[in-house]
């Protein structure tokens, strides 16, 4: 008997299985399969509008004098790129990248007008929403946080012109750059001597980092640096000549020092906060070699009129 239900049980199971593979199930499967596949492949539209945004993303910041404590209001000007990676009918998807921060965003197209709704996530104190419009290939609007109290500038306009990012180790600071490092000032006590008295007083005074001439000279994209290149340089020398090679890569700077050098340039397009696995072999060996000397370097400060 136990025999006899054993091979009842297996026909049973064996008639379930058929019947699922011809039956309801199996169109059930079939739909569920076609369903996700059509998500997967959902239509894209005006591919044509897809790229790199770039250009200044600039708002007022308050801003407290060192001296006197004072607060007064200053155009705080940054570079950002937009790219737009894909769009549907209903959605536009892609990211913006600015001080080091790329974060990604979601929103719509609107084609009668022209222009983008696209936000941030919201899950960092620096998201917003981008209001933007095309005209050609440029982008200008506006972005607005969604916490107005967690950032200096809550409001910016945004310009922004559509750019090919291509690496190009060629790439170098312009000769005409403003070479002073501006956001590391330092305070000096300086001495003097009155000419009528002869008594000597002490002053404070502020002073900048100053570059010198070898940062358009030396570049680490294209030779191979050595000790002897770098032993005379200054810091500041140093960490410029290091940062052109991740700027070529359109690295996004988070310190401001870095940014405001190369966002003198029009080559500089920042599409990422990590570049390392494209940096040559040769760079990362002359970017070693840098960061080794920049330890130990120091800086020329100077006074400069604002």
């Amino acid at each position: 008997m136990k025999i006899l239900n054993y091979t009842l049980i297996s026909l049973l199971t064996v008639s379930l299985i058929s019947c699922k593979k011809d039956g309801k199930s199996n169109e059930s499967g079939k739909d569920s399969l076609t369903a996700k596949k059509d998500s997967v492949f959902i239509p894209e539209v005006h591919k044509e509008y897809y790229g790199i945004y770039t250009g200044e993303f600039a708002g007022m910041e308050k801003v407290v004098d060192k001296m006197d404590g004072s607060e007064y209001d200053v155009n705080n000007y940054k570079k950002i790129s937009l790219k737009i990676n894909r769009i549907t009918k209903d959605s536009v998807y892609g990211q913006s990248i600015v001080n080091g921060n790329q974060r990604p965003f979601r929103g719509v197209f609107n084609e009668a007008t022209s222009s983008f709704v696209l936000d941030e996530p919201g899950n960092d104190k620096t998201d917003g929403r981008f209001e933007v419009k095309l005209k050609g290939d440029s982008l200008s609007g506006k972005w607005n946080a969604f916490n107005k109290i967690s950032v200096k500038a809550p409001s910016k306009t945004v310009k922004l012109i559509k750019k090919e990012f291509a690496y190009n180790p060629n790439f170098m600071l312009d000769k005409d750059s403003d070479i002073v490092d501006w956001t590391n000032s330092k305070d000096f006590t300086e001495k003097y001597t009155d000419e009528e008295t002869g008594k000597t007083e002490s002053y404070k005074t502020t002073k900048n980092r100053v570059a010198s001439e070898a940062i358009f000279k030396l570049n680490a994209s294209k030779q191979k640096l050595t000790e002897k290149d770098l032993k005379n340089l200054r810091k500041l020398d140093l960490e410029i000549i290091k940062n052109s090679v991740f700027a070529r890569h359109g690295y996004s700077f988070k310190k401001e020092t870095y940014r405001n050098f190369f966002e003198q340039t029009d080559w500089y397009i920042p599409v990422s906060g990590n570049v390392d696995n494209d940096l040559s072999p040769m760079e990362k060996e002359n970017v070693a070699l840098l960061n080794r000397f920049t330890k130990y370097a120091e800086d020329k400060y100077d006074s400069f009129g604002r």
